[in-house]
């Protein structure tokens, strides 16, 4: 059974930072792309991040890009979100996926809360 935790968020003041991570279980880790989504307060999932399997190939939301860094642990089945420069409109919950997916596998996801 595919299980992802996600953990690591928290209430942040604008500008400060947060580091999420997410623990996979009951598929090859390893061989997958994986994603961070989140969804604001009333709005729909949005795709903010993806790394391919061996971390070679990175991508970013546009609204995240020079903010956030995703990476992975494939010895620990871990992946990373390093959240820096929070803005207000970055407060959601945070999810992990597998692939490019917004759904597959989601977990219970992480809430990051950025106000002053």
């Amino acid at each position: 059974e595919v299980q992802l935790v996600e953990s690591g968020g928290g209430l942040v003041q604008p500008g400060g930072s947060l580091r999420l991570s997410c623990a996979a279980s009951g598929f090859t880790f390893s061989s997958y792309t994986m994603s961070w989504v989140r969804q604001a307060p009333g709005k729909g999932l949005e795709w903010v991040s993806a790394i391919t399997s061996g971390g070679g190939t990175i991508y970013y939301a546009e609204s995240v890009k020079g903010r956030f860094t995703i990476s992975r642990d494939n010895a620990k089945n871990t992946l990373y979100l390093q959240l820096n420069s929070l803005k207000t409109e970055d407060t959601g919950m945070y999810y992990c996926t597998k692939g490019m997916s917004l759904n597959d596998g989601r977990g219970q996801g992480t809430q990051v809360t950025v106000s002053s």
